[in-house]
């Protein structure tokens, strides 16, 4: 057995640990960029403890997932002011563009030099500014991974940069900052955290730490989800899709993710779909045809990148905690993630402008992405087609 794990440095939790950043911040320096966006909490409690302590700031704005085009802009405002901090505060386009702006503003060369397919993919050697992430929505866990999701419109693709150096100093997670979200964000998100969980646990370079926090986070997704959808304001709803949201970023950060988002890449790429969205209409026919592909008789046995048997193990581990009951089937817990999208009113990619002729495309493109690699099974691109036709 052989594995790494890589985590912020330091993770705040719970009610109104917001109050604490004024303080670390003046410890990293006395100039700010905090960047924000428009899916973010009220940042008035932020501002303020930043003056309280002496901590000069400048506001740089996300107004939807970032570009390349929009990091570049925060980076020249980077060193325009010689920020020595940057705070994330908002969803994962806020900290995503944080991120991605700190190892920018002090890494010799262009951004596109460092992007992955479209660029050089030429490594990050430099120490960023030290980052803060805030998170005010419960779905990507981009406070603690290493990577920054950018939208190139002239490539129509989304892509990775990506660095250990860009895992945030401090990771604070304020439950309460999550109150303000609208239902349907709430649902995106916390279905984006879902798959965040499953994919890792499932993925082919799982660990026993990834494990752990996977299965403990799926208990606390399939409790809470639809109730912080129903009722925003029950506190402990709240806290566990929280802490599911953080536990599925440092899962992924260290175990992969799967089909899901080898998907959502390019989807997200070719039209404008909220990326939570895109995962959330994908999960259940990428788990259906996952298991599907367990019983081809066809199969290369080539193809599976974990023993059949585990996978399979794994599944019905899935299926047992999201059902809440024993001696159920895979069948059992994909229909339950079926039924939760159709009670959080998740629309289908066709409501996104997805059409059939668009999926050879979409399949070309999802077969070459990072994410891909790690599904517990290489996947044909029959079976890749059959995951979007379910998804429309």
């Amino acid at each position: 057995m052989h594995f790494e794990f890589a985590t912020a440095s330091r993770i705040l939790f719970g009610p109104g640990v917001v109050k604490e950043v004024g303080g670390l911040a003046a410890k990293m320096g006395k100039r700010a960029l905090v960047v924000t966006g428009k899916a973010a909490a009220d940042p008035s409690l932020l501002l303020r403890v930043l003056v309280e302590n002496s901590v000069a700031y400048r506001l740089f704005e996300v107004p939807g997932e970032p570009t390349i085009q929009l990091v570049e802009e925060g980076t020249r405002l980077a060193r325009e002011q010689n920020s020595e901090v940057v705070i994330g505060f908002g969803g994962g386009s806020s900290i995503d563009t944080a991120k991605a702006i700190s190892v920018i503003a002090t890494n010799p060369g262009k951004l596109m030099e460092f992007l992955e397919v479209i660029g050089s993919g030429k490594s990050i050697s430099q120490p960023g500014l030290p980052v803060i992430a805030i998170p005010t929505t419960s779905g990507t866990g981009a406070e603690v991974t290493r990577n920054a999701v950018l939208t190139s419109p002239e490539h129509l693709m989304k892509i990775s940069l990506r660095s250990p150096l860009m895992i945030p100093r401090v990771a604070v997670v304020d439950p309460e900052l999550t109150y303000s979200l609208p239902p349907s964000v709430t649902a995106s998100t916390g279905m984006d955290a879902l798959a965040q969980l499953i994919e890792p646990f499932v993925s082919s370079r799982h660990n026993p730490l990834t494990d752990a926090i996977c299965l403990e986070g799926i208990r606390k997704a399939a409790r809470s989800l639809l109730k912080a959808y129903e009722h925003p304001h029950d506190f402990a709803a709240r806290e566990d899709m929280a802490l599911a949201s953080l536990f599925g970023g440092l899962a992924l950060a260290n175990a992969g993710l799967g089909a899901v988002h080898g998907f959502a890449s390019p989807v997200g790429g070719m039209f404008t779909a909220p990326h939570g969205a895109v995962c959330a209409r994908l999960l259940a026919p990428v788990m259906a045809v996952n298991f599907q592909a367990l019983s081809a008789r066809d199969r290369d046995p080539n193809d599976y990148r974990i023993p059949v048997r585990e996978i399979r193990s794994r599944y019905l581990e899935i299926a047992r905690i999201l059902t809440g009951k024993e001696g159920v089937k895979i069948d059992d817990g994909i229909a339950w993630l079926e039924q939760l999208c159709q009670a959080l009113n998740i629309p289908g990619l066709a409501d996104y402008g997805v059409t059939p002729g668009d999926i050879p495309d979409l399949v070309e493109k999802a077969g070459i992405a990072s994410s891909m690699q790690v599904n517990p099974v290489k996947l044909k691109p029959s079976e890749l087609q059959l995951i979007l036709e379910k998804a429309l």
